[in-house]
């Protein structure tokens, strides 16, 4: 079996060299990532297809066996269709259900109501954070994907003047609050205290989800002007299928279903024993695909019969959600099998005995190799293992405040510039219906507005700490 050129972090460095292989790794890495923009920009091919061109690329000029290559990319593809794919058509359900039943027109008709254009990306915002909780990114971004288009075309605003807003409350809580598997890992790896961690990542998120959210997006609305993708969720201003449209309440009831069961695991993970039969009934029902799909099947009943929709009618809407995503799935899966090359490489350890050699502190080191290892692989929880890893011999004499603030800096460091290795990065070019370009000046430039502010504020904390 084939087995990288670097074997353990420090292992090169330690002795104060940089070998040529190093050097090899870090181009394949960059002539990888330079290949799947210029098929994508330049030649106009195919996402999917320059994802996999891309992946060889690397695979070869890092030196990987081509049998290796092929296995680590087709694993690393079945792997997030397997956990993403899943997802994104449960969710383009449900979220097709609640926009042809009227029910997503039914929430947004009642959020403008009692909120003004101008706090629009605020309430996207705050609705963003309090579904991201128990949510993964994912996940909250294939749920509230209907509401930010219904709200965009409504209320007549520039699609990323709320969307920003909403990727922003979800990325920011993905990559600094627990029960997150990123920070969860921090906590573990750390050995620092979960609840001061929870409550330190509370008060970082909180400003900087407001810069990164409704600050920069009415900046960049500006200057990327989209219209909603209605062929995702049907026309937006056609009528209904039914020939009533649900409720306010069981509408919202629809949407919030797979939150309160997803908070129902994670309450269970932090407060109740394994094996009881509390904790595996909240654990399997808090499952996101089981979650998901169970609301699927209640929605289609509740919302259907609430809009008088017929069978062959409620059909059709589900049928119709599929067909919209499925190109969306492909490309996130070839995302995931780059991540995979990428990793069998080895050239996250080549970041991390570099960042390693430097002996930095553990608050910037942790940032550094987050950091390193986000750009190089594209995978945020990759990162936090391995800059929680490198950190965690340093961050056993400090006192409890600057451990937190520790991990919170490797979960900063791990949303830093998501870019074209990154199955998000593709998840939300698609969603949103924006070319490289623009999805690299929006989702990129605001993530890395996320990484640069909180670091930022977990310094200030830590000076004064």
């Amino acid at each position: 079996m084939y087995q990288p050129a670097h074997q353990a972090p420090g292992m090169l460095l330690a002795a104060g060299t940089w070998s040529a292989n190093d050097t090899r790794l870090l181009a394949a890495a960059v002539a990888g990532i330079a290949v799947i923009v210029l098929l994508v920009s330049w030649l106009k091919l195919h996402p999917f297809l320059s994802l996999a061109i891309g992946s060889a690329t690397i695979g070869v000029a890092a030196g990987l066996p081509v049998d290796t290559m092929v296995e680590k990319f087709t694993g690393g593809l079945g792997s997030t269709v397997g956990d993403v794919g899943l997802l994104v058509a449960l969710g383009s359900m449900l979220g097709k259900l609640l926009t042809d039943t009227g029910g997503a027109d039914r929430i947004v008709e009642t959020v403008l109501a009692r909120t003004s254009g101008r706090r629009m990306p605020w309430a996207m915002l705050f609705i963003a954070a309090l579904l991201g909780l128990p949510l993964f990114m994912e996940v909250g971004v294939v749920l509230l994907i209907p509401i930010v288009m219904m709200a965009a075309s409504r209320a007549q605003q520039p699609l990323l003047r709320l969307g920003i807003p909403m990727l922003a409350g979800l990325s920011i809580l993905h990559g600094l609050v627990p029960p997150h598997p990123g920070p969860l890992v921090a906590v573990k790896t750390l050995h620092v205290d979960l609840g001061l961690t929870l409550a330190l990542g509370v008060a970082v998120a909180i400003p900087t989800g407001i810069v990164a959210g409704p600050l920069f997006g009415a900046l960049i609305s500006r200057r990327i002007p989209l219209e909603p993708r209605t062929d995702l969720l049907g026309d937006l201003r056609s009528e209904p299928v039914g020939r009533r449209r649900p409720g306010f309440a069981i509408s919202v009831l629809m949407l919030l279903m797979p939150v309160v069961l997803m908070l129902g695991k994670s309450v269970a993970d932090l407060a109740l024993t394994k094996g009881t039969l509390a904790y595996q009934a909240l654990d399997t029902l808090g499952d996101p695909v089981v979650a998901l799909l169970l609301t699927v099947l209640l929605a289609a009943v509740v919302l259907g019969r609430a809009a008088r929709v017929s069978r062959n009618q409620l059909s059709d809407v589900l049928g119709g959600a599929l067909p919209p995503v499925a190109g969306i799935i492909l490309i996130i899966g070839a995302g995931g099998g780059l991540k995979k090359v990428l990793t069998a490489s080895g050239v996250e350890h080549t970041i991390t005995d570099l960042a390693h050699s430097a002996h930095m502190g553990p608050l910037v080191l942790g940032y550094l190799v987050a950091v390193g290892v986000r750009i190089a692989t594209g995978s945020a929880t990759v990162s936090t293992i391995t800059a929680a890893g490198i950190a965690a011999p340093m961050v056993a004499g400090l006192d409890p405040v600057q451990g937190a603030l520790v991990a919170l800096a490797i979960g900063a460091g791990s949303l830093f510039f998501s870019h074209v290795n990154d199955a998000g990065f593709w998840m939300v070019k698609e969603y949103f219906g924006m070319t490289v370009g623009q999805t690299l000046r929006s989702w990129s430039v605001m993530e890395t507005l996320l990484s640069v502010f909180a670091f930022a504020l977990i310094l200030g904390i830590s000076a004064v700490a």
